[in-house]
């Protein structure tokens, strides 16, 4: 059975559903799911999990949440080689540059990613809750 942490940052909610969502799809395709919210989590976790699932809301310019959130995963990054990640967040405008940018990161650092980035626009609804339990699915 495969250890997959969802680690997340929301700020209205929205991310928060998501996380939930990756999380169900990840304990539905067999997977033991921790779930954690980016203050509660740390690098030296990163050893106790096979994949890690990291959700995070577009913020001002289409950036990740810059206080609590992007210091985290920063720490986090030097774990990040040959590991099975997954991105999701939501965002209220633009087009998705910040999970672009996130996406081309963590290749950068050398992470799997099990699949595209699943954004959605405010909370998630229809395809984007059959994506976010995709994407739970694909780290388990």
């Amino acid at each position: 059975m495969s250890k997959v942490a969802v680690v997340y940052w929301s700020g209205t909610g929205n991310t928060q559903q998501m996380a939930d969502l990756v999380a169900e799809g990840a304990k539905s395709a067999g997977a033991e799911v921790s779930t954690f919210t980016s203050a509660d989590f740390s690098p030296e976790q990163m050893d106790s999990f096979d994949a890690v699932a990291f959700g995070c809301p577009a913020m001002g310019s289409e950036q990740l949440e810059e206080s609590e959130f992007e210091p985290m995963f920063n720490e986090c990054e030097g774990k990040l080689k040959d590991k099975k990640i997954g991105l999701f967040g939501s965002y209220g405008w633009g087009d998705g540059e910040w999970m672009r940018t996130w996406e081309d990161t963590c290749r950068s650092d050398g992470a799997y990613l099990v699949m595209d980035g699943v954004i959605c626009n405010d909370a998630p609804a229809g395809d984007a809750e059959d994506e976010c339990k995709a994407l739970g699915a694909a780290l388990a």
